[in-house]
């Protein structure tokens, strides 16, 4: 089954467009098969806090290249080809001319396998880049209200729309995008009535990120929803409107406490997890071949870690050996 088209993803109307759906910001390269299951929409990309910060460590979305995004984007499709994924054009790819803006958003189409992009502001010059690349055939997401990539003139990460003028320019700049062909857009950090009233007056679905309940869908990055960081500094950088919906950071924390204790112990990997044997005879030849050779201490040593081996027998059944020493069919290897 191929991937969904944008149109799929929600199309043009109101009704089409409360069918948005939910959108983890971030799909892991591996796994997300998983996800492509239970959500219609992938975004891969930089709200840069995702991709630089939570991924690279930097403070902000800025560092982020196309290279380095073609590169996440083709672990996305390659782990996730059910799902309508959608690209970010990073900082620094589409700003300067909308002939930039259409090249870097053919390479994400080309080179990272996407089936759609998206880029933030709505501003004159942002339109006309979005319907620069609508006119080239490549399907474009907009993003309004708290736009990441533009930190230094927003003076930070702060909420959109809460006043008459703001929200008003919230929704002409949508409109505005809408206008110039954009399939969706995304609504970032503005007030629920801001949402409402944008998502009411466009034809084409809205997604929210910390805008309310009554947008089209909802996006979240996975790390923060699945409760993924444990470190003090982070809780710098989570967002306000981000509800944890797990804990994975602490599971994580856990298990790998106890792997290092079980190394520690050498309790681990013990017989059930040394699933690879020599037989009797080829181990005390390789036993006597190292003795030959000089090799007094490894001999010793072979010889020691075989009759232990040999000792030890209760393994489970999916990991059980013939009498050669082979695992059996079905094994886990």
């Amino acid at each position: 089954m191929g991937r969904r088209g944008p149109a799929a993803a929600g199309g043009a109307g109101a009704g089409a467009a409360r069918d948005a759906g939910d959108a983890p910001r971030e799909a892991p390269p591996r796994g997300a098969p998983h996800y492509g299951h239970s959500v219609r929409l992938l975004l891969r990309g930089p709200r840069g806090i995702r991709v630089a910060m939570v991924a690279h460590g930097h403070d902000n979305t800025l560092p982020i290249s196309l290279d380095l995004m073609l590169e996440r984007c083709r672990a996305v499709v390659r782990g996730a080809p059910r799902p309508l994924i959608v690209g970010d054009l990073p900082f620094g790819s589409y700003e300067s001319s909308p002939a930039q803006a259409v090249e870097s958003a053919v390479r994400l189409v080309k080179e990272g396998g996407v089936d759609a992009v998206k880029m933030e502001g709505g501003a004159l010059s942002r339109v006309n880049a979005a319907k620069a690349i609508v006119e080239a055939g490549i399907a474009v997401m907009g993003h309004v209200g708290l736009t990441p990539q533009a930190i230094s003139v927003l003076g930070g990460f702060r909420a959109h729309g809460k006043t008459v003028d703001s929200a008003l320019k919230v929704v002409e700049a949508a409109l505005a995008l809408q206008e110039a062909g954009c399939f969706a857009v995304v609504l970032e950090c503005v007030p629920s009535p801001v949402a409402a009233a944008a998502t009411q007056a466009l034809q084409i679905p809205t997604i929210g990120i910390g805008a309310g309940s009554l947008c089209s869908g909802q996006v979240l990055v996975y790390h923060d929803l699945l409760g993924m960081f444990q470190s003090p500094n982070h809780s710098k950088v989570t967002p306000k409107f981000c509800k944890q919906f797990g804990n994975a950071g602490a599971d994580i924390t856990k298990a790998l406490t106890e792997y290092r204790e079980q190394v520690e112990a050498r309790s681990f990997p013990d017989a059930i997890y040394t699933p690879y044997k020599m037989s009797c005879k080829d181990a005390d030849d390789f036993a006597n071949v190292l003795q030959k050779m000089g090799f007094d201490g490894a001999a010793a040593a072979a010889a020691t870690a075989a009759d232990n081996a040999g000792k030890l027998v209760d393994r489970k059944p999916h990991q059980e050996m013939n009498n050669n020493g082979v695992l059996t069919a079905g094994a886990a290897v």
